[in-house]
C-alpha cells in the first residue's frame, strides 16, 4: 500500500529535475545565433601599432591589438584584412588563426579578441638607409569601415656572419682555453681585409663570433653602431688588434659620436634585458689595444681581458667609456694589464671589475659601482684575487669610487703564496659588511702602503644608478675629494668637462 506514494514521489523528482536541466540546457544555448554587423562601432587598445624598429631581414617581436565590442549587442565583424592585402608585409594572426583576410569573424557584447602583428622586411637596394613601412588594419569597409595603422621603422645594416658548407654547417673558428693547453671550436668566422673598417654609415650587425685575423687590426670609427645578435661577439686573436676611435658627444641622449655595442633587438621591451650575447675577448697575447668613447651593454661578459701576466706589454688601454648591464661581469682582467681612464663600470649580474690570476692594472677616475636589480647577487663590485701562483704586479685606483647595493662591495682574497700587491689612493670604498676572516689583513685601512686617504661608507649620491645614470648630485660626498696628481694624469672627465677644482672621485667632474 505504501509503494504507490513512493513511486509519484520519485517520479515527480525525475520530472524536477529533467525540467531543471532543459531550463539550464535552453537558458545556456543563445535562442538565436544570429550577430548583427557591426556598424563602425568597434573599440580598439591603440589607434597606431608600432612595430617599433628592426633591422632588414630580421623578423620583429610579436605586437598585439585588442578589439573591443563595448556594446549590449553580439556583433559580427564582415571582414578583417590588411590594406596592402598579398602585398603586405605584415603577419596577421586573429583569434588564434593566421592569414591575411578574415571573414564574419564573431564577437559577443561586452567580449573582445586579440589580433597578433609581426613582420619582417628587406631593404630595396635603391631605398636610404632606413625607411618607414606602413600599413593598416582595416575592419569592413564602405561607410562602416574602421582601420588602425601599422608602422615599423626599418634599418639597413651590413651583416657579417659565418658561412655555411654544403652540409648547411657553420664555419667555426677555434678558441684556446687560458692556460692554452685545451680549446673548444665556436661558431665564428675571421673577418677579411675588406671589413677590418667599421664606419659609421650604416650599423653592423654580426652573428657568430667575428675573428681579427693575426697580425691585422679591427678599426671601429666614431659614431658606429654595432650589434651582436645571440651568442655572439668579437674575439681579438693573438697578434692582432681592436682600435675603437669614438669621441666626446654633444649630445648624452644620442652619443652620436660614441662608438655603442649592444644586442641586436632594438624593441624597447630588450633596451634593459642583459646576457643578449657574448663578449668582446681579447687573447693573451693580443697587445695595444684602444678603446675611447665605447659604451658596452646588455652582454654577458663586458670586456674579457686576458694577458701572460707581464708588466712590459700592454694588452689594453680603455677610456672615456660605459660598461653596463651585463649578466655575469663587466670588465674582466685575467693576468692581464690593462690602464683605464674616465670609465664608468656599473651594474652588472657579477661583479663591475673582477681581476685574478694575477697582471699589472692602472685605474684612474673610475666609477665601479653596482646598483644590479634584474636578480640576486653575490659577487661584490670590485673584485680582487689570486687563485694560483701568480703574482699581481701592481693594482692602482685613484680618484676611484667603489659603491653599490650591496653592503660589502670590496672583496679582495689570496689563497696562493704569490704576491697581491694593490694601491687605492683617494678613493671611496663600501665596506660595511663583515670581512673575510683569513684576509683581515687585506682590509687594515690604516696600512699606507695598501691605502692612503681612503673615505669608507660615504653617499656618493648617483642620479639615478638603477638606471645607469651614475652622474653624481650636489650633495655627493665625491665633491673635491679627490687628488690632483690624479686630476693632473686625466684633466678631463668622461663628457669632456675640466677638472680645473673640486676634484670629483669617479669618471665625472661636478
Amino acid at each position: 500500500m505504501n509503494c504507490l506514494p513512493i513511486m509519484l514521489h520519485t517520479n515527480s523528482r525525475c520530472y524536477l529535475i529533467f525540467i531543471a536541466i532543459a531550463m539550464v540546457f535552453v537558458s545556456s544555448c543563445r535562442k538565436d545565433f544570429e550577430y548583427q554587423e557591426s556598424s563602425g562601432n568597434l573599440s580598439f587598445s591603440k589607434d597606431t601599432v608600432y612595430l617599433d624598429t628592426v633591422f632588414s631581414t630580421i623578423s620583429s617581436s610579436t605586437y598585439s591589438l585588442k578589439v573591443y565590442n563595448k556594446s549590449k549587442n553580439d556583433v559580427q565583424i564582415p571582414t578583417i584584412s590588411l590594406a596592402k592585402g598579398l602585398e603586405s608585409k605584415y603577419r596577421i594572426n586573429v583569434d588564434g588563426q593566421a592569414g591575411i583576410n578574415f571573414y564574419n569573424t564573431p564577437l559577443l557584447a561586452q567580449d573582445s579578441l586579440y589580433i597578433f602583428i609581426e613582420t619582417t622586411l628587406s631593404m630595396a637596394a635603391n631605398q636610404a638607409n632606413e625607411f618607414l613601412y606602413t600599413d593598416a588594419l582595416v575592419f569592413d569597409s564602405g561607410a562602416t569601415e574602421q582601420r588602425v595603422a601599422l608602422v615599423t621603422l626599418i634599418k639597413d645594416a651590413i651583416f657579417l656572419y659565418p658561412k655555411k658548407n654544403d652540409n648547411q654547417i657553420h664555419e667555426a673558428i677555434n678558441l684556446l682555453s687560458e692556460n692554452q693547453e685545451e680549446s673548444q671550436d665556436i661558431t665564428g668566422f675571421l673577418l677579411d681585409d675588406s671589413q677590418l673598417n667599421f664606419t659609421n654609415q650604416k650599423p653592423y650587425v654580426i652573428y657568430g663570433y667575428a675573428a681579427i685575423p693575426e697580425n691585422k687590426t679591427l678599426n671601429i670609427a666614431k659614431g658606429a653602431r654595432v650589434y651582436f645578435h645571440k651568442n655572439s661577439g668579437l674575439w681579438v686573436q693573438k697578434n692582432s688588434s681592436l682600435q675603437v676611435n669614438g669621441e666626446v658627444s654633444t649630445h648624452q641622449e644620442t652619443l652620436e659620436n660614441e662608438v655603442i655595442f649592444e644586442g641586436d633587438r632594438l624593441e624597447p621591451e630588450f633596451s634593459e634585458i642583459a646576457g643578449q650575447w657574448g663578449t668582446i675577448w681579447f687573447d693573451k697575447e693580443s697587445y695595444n689595444n684602444r678603446i675611447n668613447y665605447l659604451t658596452l651593454k646588455n652582454a654577458t661578459v663586458g670586456l674579457r681581458v686576458e694577458g701572460t701576466n707581464t708588466s712590459t706589454q700592454q694588452n689594453l688601454k680603455i677610456t672615456n667609456s660605459q660598461i653596463y648591464n651585463n649578466s655575469r661581469i663587466n670588465l674582466w682582467g685575467k693576468s692581464a694589464s690593462i690602464e683605464a681612464e674616465n670609465v664608468v663600470l656599473g651594474n652588472s649580474g657579477g661583479s663591475s671589475l673582477h681581476l685574478t690570476n694575477g697582471g699589472t692594472y692602472n685605474f684612474t677616475h673610475l666609477t665601479i659601482a653596482n646598483y644590479w636589480s634584474a636578480g640576486f647577487r653575490i659577487a661584490a663590485a670590485l673584485q680582487i684575487d689570486n687563485l694560483n701562483e701568480k703574482a699581481l704586479y701592481q693594482a692602482n685606483f685613484t680618484n676611484c669610487i667603489i659603491d653599490g647595493s650591496k653592503s660589502m662591495e670590496l672583496a679582495i682574497r689570496n689563497t696562493s703564496n704569490s704576491a697581491l700587491n694593490f694601491f687605492f689612493d683617494h678613493c671611496m670604498l663600501k665596506v660595511q659588511g663583515t670581512l673575510t676572516t683569513n684576509n683581515d689583513s687585506l682590509y687594515d685601512f690604516s696600512d699606507t702602503t695598501k691605502y692612503q686617504s681612503i673615505f669608507l661608507n660615504e653617499d656618493a649620491a648617483f642620479t639615478n644608478p638603477r638606471l645607469h645614470n651614475f652622474l653624481i648630485k650636489e650633495n655627493s660626498f665625491a665633491i673635491g675629494k679627490g687628488t690632483i696628481e690624479g686630476a693632473l694624469a686625466v684633466p678631463n672627465d668622461i663628457r669632456g668637462k675640466v677638472r680645473a677644482n673640486l676634484i670629483t672621485l669617479g669618471a665625472y667632474q661636478f
